[in-house]
Formats: C-alpha cells, structure tokens, sequence
C-alpha cells in the first residue's frame, strides 16, 4: 500500500511541473495491418517496416477492401491514433493507406519499385527499435498537399520520445525526396569512423586538446550507409476524413497500372489485327487475280472452290 501511495504522489508532484514546462508527450502508435492478397514481398515489405517502428502494433490481414471506414474502430480498440494499410490488388499492384485516426486526413499512395531488405543484402545495420531522423526534400515545404503528407509521414514513421519498445538511440536516417512527381523513401545507417592515426596525428601537430580531452573526437568521420528497404510511393488522392470524406487533393497525372496493362494489350491487339487486314486483303486480290501461291505462280483451279461452286 506504501508503494501504491508513493506512486501516486510522484504522479500527482509531475504533473504540475509538466504544465508549468508547457511540454506536451508525443503519444503516437501505428496500426500496421494489410488486406488479403499480399504476395511475400509485399509482406516482407510490411514486416520491414514494422521493424522500423516500435510504436506500431501489427495485426492480422484485413478481410474487406470495401468497408475500410471499420479500420477507424479497429484503431480505436487497440488505441492508436495511426493506420498504416497495405492494399494488394490482382496480386500484383500495391496500395498504401496512411490515416491519422479518427478524424483524418487520409492519403491513398501507390508503392512501386520496392526492394526489401532481404533483396538488397546491404553490409549497413541499425539497432533495433531505435529512433530515426526524418529527412525531407524542399518541395515539402512549398506545396500545399506535400505538406499534409509531409506531417503524416512525421507521426507515422517518428518514434515518439519515451515509446514502450523504443531505444534511447538515433542511428538512422529515413530520407524522403520528391522527384518526378513521385516520393523516393531510402534508409540510411549513421556510420561513425575515426581517422587513421598518421592521419590524425598529421592534424593535431601542433594543436594542444583543450580540456584535457584528446583531439582524436573531432577527427571521426560521419558516413550514411544505406540499410533498406527502399520503395516509391505516387500520391493519389487525399481525403478529408478518415478512410472517407470529401477528396482535397487529386493526382490528374496519376495512371492506373490496370489501365496502363489495358493500353499495351490494346497495342498489341491493333498491330495484329493490321497484320490479319493486310492479310485478308492480299489474299483477295490474289483471288481476283487467280493467283493463290505468294509466288504469283498460277494454280489449276479447283472444283470445290467456292467461286466453281456458287458461281
């Protein structure tokens, strides 16, 4: 009972400096959860990126790809505040939804050229669970829709401060860059590696460590060296809501990848239907003519012909 009542005091004494401090907590946790249809890279994707964030929970496949308004209560029953859904469909095409609970936005994206983690056999490492620094281009902060997604990707992929699973690390970097009207996402280990020590030594000639402290640390050499996953994602459509509402944003240069399969059949069904014309109409004039060989040599005509026949 001591140790309940202590407990409490603490609370109660923390709360007053938290106000006083003006400091509000992140409170952010993911859904993480896909429909059925993913194939293993897909789904090698999705367990990727859970990795990637220890404020996610990820659940089961997600039955219906029409009723995605009920993903609103299922946030709420596991208590987060962000959806991050997989969409699979023709088990070829990928769709991602990012919503932020229960009153939106909502963006719908198309993921393509994804290469996981396993594929890519990259030597960087990161540890797991730790934070990461979001790295965004410009443009991000120029364009009305870039900044709604911008801000969602920031409580979706941002390990909040103090998460349950979290480390208290930061030793990644997830850069996202908007090229060609699409978003790159790469993930990048922060390499630390100290000079040589001729190379070193050559630099401090001379120079005295101020403090005591050795002047070996400002000679450490900072690289970024790419982990994976790496994908692109096409902006869609943002809705007001949450999976719903009113679309405040549409991509008019955006292409469906069933119209884009649907215009290269419709190619290929011209030029063979220009080869078969071709054809017909060659072999009328020969008809006419009274050739049939592609020789021009004459034949005997036949007396099951149909011109004998029906003449």
């Amino acid at each position: 009972m001591a140790a309940v009542y202590k407990s409490l005091s603490k609370t109660d004494a923390q709360k007053p400096d938290e106000a006083s401090n003006g400091v509000k907590k992140n409170k952010q946790r993911v859904l993480i959860l896909s429909s059925r249809g993913v194939t293993y890279r897909h789904r090698h994707l999705l367990n990727d990126i859970a990795s990637m964030l220890p404020h996610g929970r990820k659940d089961v496949k997600f039955d219906s790809k029409s009723k995605l308004n009920e993903l609103n209560e299922l946030a709420e029953l596991y208590n987060c505040n962000n959806v991050l859904f997989f969409e699979a469909r023709k088990g070829k095409d990928l769709y991602v939804w990012l919503s932020k609970v229960p009153n939106g936005p909502t963006i719908k994206m198309h993921l393509q050229n994804l290469h996981t983690m396993e594929e890519l056999h990259f030597t960087g490492n990161c540890l797991k669970g730790s934070r990461p620094i979001l790295s965004f281009d410009a443009p991000f902060d120029t364009q009305p829709h870039l900044r709604v997604i911008k801000e969602l990707f920031l409580h979706t992929f941002g390990v909040p401060q103090g998460a349950r699973k979290s480390k208290p690390f930061v030793d990644h970097v997830m850069g996202f860059s908007f090229v060609d009207g699409k978003i790159w996402v790469r993930n990048y280990q922060i390499s630390e590696e100290e000079a040589p020590e001729a190379q070193s030594g050559a630099d401090d000639k001379g120079k005295k460590p101020k403090g005591g402290v050795s002047g070996r640390a400002g000679n450490t050499e900072i690289k970024l060296v790419e982990i994976g996953p790496r994908f692109v994602l096409t902006p869609i459509v943002i809705q007001e809501g949450s999976f719903g509402g009113p679309i405040i944003y549409e991509n008019r240069e955006f292409i469906s990848p069933n119209q884009l399969r649907s215009d290269l059949r419709k190619a290929k069904a011209s030029r063979h239907n220009a080869r078969v014309d071709q054809y017909a109409e060659r072999l009328s004039r020969k008809g006419e003519l009274g050739l049939r060989s592609s020789g021009g040599q004459r034949q005997a005509k036949d007396g099951l012909d149909n011109k004998s026949l029906f003449a």
